[in-house]
């Protein structure tokens, strides 16, 4: 099927989701804040965050590469690296329970962007669209997008459409100051007109949603 439009260069974005055994979140928390530095030096970190409310025991990061063989020579790399294999990979494998790993690109009428102050919350929500990709529904999320932003109360980060994994997915990533704010905003939209129609025509196209509330991790490049 056809997916229609999408960002117009090779750089794409891979989605990493691990589940951290309960007892182990603090540790796993504390390594990464100590030795994630070793990770980023080998290629671009958009951010790492732990999920506060909508998931638990739940840590989301990403990263960047300008092509697919970009992200080979990175992995290569990382591979070799006895101080991150050392110091992180091992002691920190026996925390995990579960990794999944997506890769996305951002839509083409989305630059990548970043929160107006250090601090906030950020809100992740998962669109798992119907099949066809933004050729059947793009015009109408985007609208939906739109009209949330013009509301005011949100700042957006990026939208991410995937491309391996869960296909028709769509990653949307909002900062609020807090999650009061958030709260205060989405009331608002909710008695707005505009946010009405335009999210009332893009659930045509909606299998499912899913929202996390997502908190920096003192090390990622989004704080």
């Amino acid at each position: 099927l056809a997916t229609g439009p999408r960002q117009d260069n090779s750089v794409f974005y891979e989605i990493r989701t691990y589940d951290i055994k309960p007892s182990k979140m603090k540790e796993f928390v504390e390594m990464a804040n100590k030795y994630f530095h070793l990770r980023s030096a080998h290629s671009e970190m958009v951010g790492i965050w732990s999920a506060e409310l909508g998931a638990m025991n739940k840590v989301v990061h990403i990263w960047k590469y300008d092509n697919f063989a970009h992200r080979a020579a990175v992995r290569h790399a990382l591979a070799n690296d006895k101080d991150w294999q050392g110091k992180f990979i091992s002691p920190a494998l026996p925390l995990i329970e579960k990794q999944y790993n997506e890769v996305a690109y951002l839509v083409p009428w989305c630059q990548l962007g970043k929160p107006p102050k250090d601090g906030g919350v950020y809100e992740w929500v998962t669109f798992q669209m119907k099949p066809g990709g933004p050729a059947l529904w793009g015009e109408a999320f985007q609208a939906a997008i739109n009209a949330h932003i013009n509301t005011g109360y949100t700042k957006l980060i990026g939208v991410f459409h995937t491309e391996y994994g869960f296909l028709n997915t769509v990653h949307v990533i909002w900062w609020n100051e807090s999650p009061d704010h958030r709260a205060a905003g989405r009331h608002r939209a909710h008695e707005d007109a505009r946010v009405v129609a335009a999210v009332r025509d893009s659930v045509r196209f909606l299998e499912s949603q899913q929202n996390m509330l997502l908190m920096p991790l003192p090390c990622s490049s989004l704080k």
